[in-house]
């Protein structure tokens, strides 16, 4: 039984899938973060030049997840594009020339600087080019595998009353439906979930603009204070903020405001506002996801926060869970939960 329907549950269940494992899963549709997301993955943190935590092993994973989750679907949901990061300074550049000399690093990092040929962007210092990089559409994802679920009837469309749910020594029972385990992947709403709450999930509120710019008919992700992504039919999505204070799903005239204004530091072309979209990340206090088993119940488990990451980390946490569950591996102390028993 899963438990929620953004990144860490598709993966989950993609993963049981695969492993030929029955299952159900419920989800409410309550938490918006996985759909509303740019859906980049990136394995470099473009304001220090580092490499992300794992990143290696991630994207490995990832990748080859991705890929046969799309033949397996019949549909294309991953498309391989390049991140530009623009430089503020010359300072910069010559940081950027530092972190190519990296051994972890080169296979992430273009050593050549590209220059700008697009009219419609500021650029005074060129850019560095990030490889490995790509986006998910992960409407088109989600869509997809949710087809597919309600086709074999796995899913109930439904919030998840957690005082319905039977603990028994070697099972949990949910109204009609028996299971051996029960996974919780709830994204955000972990804070209303009494068996997980304890955990020290912090949240990060996200907006983000679609704009349309006729003009500016560019390919590749841009990434200065804010990311500009392609979405095609001169629409881009352009974002995100970061706002731990609020924790709803809805839009603010703040965050439109100072979206526009570091859109408009980067734009030399005219645009027109379409949409704006919010989300809370599942972040955590020290920056780590959160998977493993509850500390009393043997059977209830937790696949959570990937803050912004969950691109990567998802197909990579899942399978790791996967294999605590099944086949007693044991987790990274890094993510597993009981560094907070």
């Amino acid at each position: 039984m899963v438990v929620g329907l953004g990144l860490a549950g598709t993966a989950f269940c993609e993963t049981l899938r695969r492993n030929n494992k029955t299952f159900v899963v419920f989800n409410d549709k309550s938490q918006t973060s996985s759909r509303v997301a740019g859906g980049l993955y990136n394995p470099i943190i473009l304001k220090r030049f580092t490499l992300s935590w794992r990143a290696d092993e991630q994207l490995a994973v990832a990748v080859d997840f991705y890929k046969q989750l799309e033949k397996f679907l019949n549909i294309q949901f991953d498309e391989k594009l390049n991140v530009l990061r623009k430089f503020a300074s010359i300072e910069e550049q010559n940081l950027w020339f530092e972190a190519t000399d990296k051994k972890s690093l080169k296979p992430y990092l273009d050593t050549r600087l590209v220059s700008n040929k697009n009219s419609g962007l500021k650029i005074p210092f060129e850019f560095g080019k990030v490889l490995e990089t790509g986006k998910l559409d992960t409407k088109v994802l989600f869509d997809g595998f949710t087809n597919w679920l309600q086709k074999e009837k796995k899913i109930f469309v439904d919030t998840f009353d957690y005082n319905e749910l039977e603990v028994l020594p070697n099972s949990v029972g949910y109204k009609d439906v028996k299971a051996k385990n029960i996974v919780f992947a709830e994204g955000y709403g972990m804070m209303q979930n009494p068996y997980f709450k304890y955990l020290p999930m912090q949240g990060s509120k996200g907006e983000y603009l679609v704009v349309e710019a006729k003009g500016l008919q560019e390919r590749n992700i841009i990434k200065s204070s804010i990311f500009l992504i392609p979405l095609g039919d001169d629409l881009y999505k352009v974002g995100a903020t970061y706002n731990r204070d609020q924790k709803d799903n809805g839009i603010t005239e703040d965050a439109k405001e100072e979206l526009q204004r570091k859109l408009d530091g980067l734009l030399g072309c005219t645009y027109q506002v379409i949409d704006q979209e919010a989300g809370v990340r599942p972040t955590v206090k020290d920056r780590r996801p959160l998977v493993g088993k509850h500390p009393k119940y043997n059977n209830l488990w937790v696949l959570n926060g990937f803050g912004s990451h969950g691109i990567m980390i998802a197909p990579w946490a899942s399978k790791a869970l996967y294999e605590r569950i099944e086949k007693e591996v044991p987790l990274l102390d890094e993510m597993d939960i009981a560094r907070f028993n």
